[in-house]
């Protein structure tokens, strides 16, 4: 299902639009969805037990360009809890709050080469990067501490909402009470980072982690996540509202670190085969994004060992195999692969 924006008809008209042949392109996207959906590996994430119950079935995917043209595939409206993809706007709202020096007096910037709830610190006694569970954390724990919890959530769901164009994010009580259940490992995490002093003094280490926790259940679907992305991929303007969700300088630090860290342990290898920023979570969702072009949400329960989607994984191999996505791509003339922003790429 392909959607049109109110100006998309004019600039169609005048040939302003990112890709001019959208509905072919969106064409050979679902087909390649079409083929990937049938893919019966992976499992279930079953740490986190309301996980668990998630449709091995299920697919949906979604796309959202600059200019706001939009495809929908499969399960694009069901909604599911956005667990990992959640550190995209605490780090957004922690850079939007107290800048990028400042947040990463808490947090560092490199790869931590283990899985992303490891109990390790870096060489300073940080939290490696944004993008694992205890850099969350600690973005957390900076996130106005001196309010109330719950307009220290409101906050966050802000972030999300503005960079959606105002789609309301929803919650679920089940998921989070589920988490916190289970959480013993982040609880550690908690401690340990208490222990070496990671959090400022005015946070409370309890509140944090029931920040975080909340921020892991909140609920969208990949129509609402494709627009946020499409937002990071328009320097941070809502290409729905022309709203700036997130200041540009911030939008390039979190594009930079969900490169190099966020797709877990698997962050060096996705970025040298698919090339692009993306961010995934356990429930099953990739949020990818192609900058000045378009985002890309994903959503299939079923994880490879990472933790990663693998139907998600693999459409994006898929699809940078097919355009010219990869970041490097530039540097390939000859790579014969597909450019949509050209009229006659799309009709090849």
């Amino acid at each position: 299902m392909v959607k049109a924006h109110h100006d998309i008809i004019s600039r169609a008209l005048s040939g302003g639009l990112v890709i001019p042949d959208f509905p072919s392109f969106a064409s050979a996207v679902e087909l390649e969805y079409q083929s990937v959906r049938t893919i019966n590996q992976g499992a279930v994430a079953k740490y986190i037990p309301e996980l668990a119950r998630a449709d091995h079935k299920a697919c949906g995917v979604a796309m959202c360009t600059i200019d706001g043209q939009r495809a929908l595939f499969g399960d694009a409206k069901t909604p599911f809890t956005v667990q990992s993809v959640s550190k995209l706007a605490l780090y957004c709202l922690a850079l939007e709050l107290y800048g990028r020096d400042t947040v990463h007096q808490f947090v560092g910037r490199e790869p931590s080469g283990q899985r992303f709830n490891a109990l390790t610190l870096n060489d300073q006694n940080l939290p490696h990067n944004p993008m694992i569970n205890a850099g969350a954390i600690a973005c957390s724990s900076i996130i106005l501490p001196d309010k109330a919890l719950p307009q220290r959530f409101e906050a966050l769901r802000d972030v999300w909402q503005t960079m959606a164009g105002g789609r309301p994010f929803g919650f679920s009580t089940q998921v989070y009470t589920s988490e916190r259940q289970s959480a013993d490992q982040n609880f550690a995490l908690a401690y340990f980072m208490k222990e070496n002093k990671v959090f400022p003094p005015a946070s409370n280490m309890m509140e944090t982690l029931d920040l975080y926790f909340q921020a892991c259940a909140m609920e969208a679907d990949v129509d609402r996540l494709a627009l946020a992305a499409a937002t990071l991929a328009n320097g941070g303007v809502c290409p729905l509202t022309g709203k700036q969700a997130v200041h540009n300088r911030h939008v390039k630090n979190c594009l930079s670190m969900m490169f190099t860290n966020g797709m877990y342990n698997y962050s060096g290898e996705f970025a040298f085969l698919v090339g692009l920023p993306a961010k995934s979570g356990v429930s099953g969702v990739i949020v990818a994004v192609v900058p000045g072009l378009l985002g890309l949400a994903i959503w299939s329960p079923p994880v490879d060992d990472k933790g990663n989607s693998v139907r998600g994984v693999e459409l994006c191999k898929r699809l940078t195999a097919k355009f010219n996505f990869h970041t490097f791509d530039g540097v390939d003339q000859r790579s014969g692969k597909i450019d949509p922003r050209q009229l006659r790429s799309a009709k090849r």
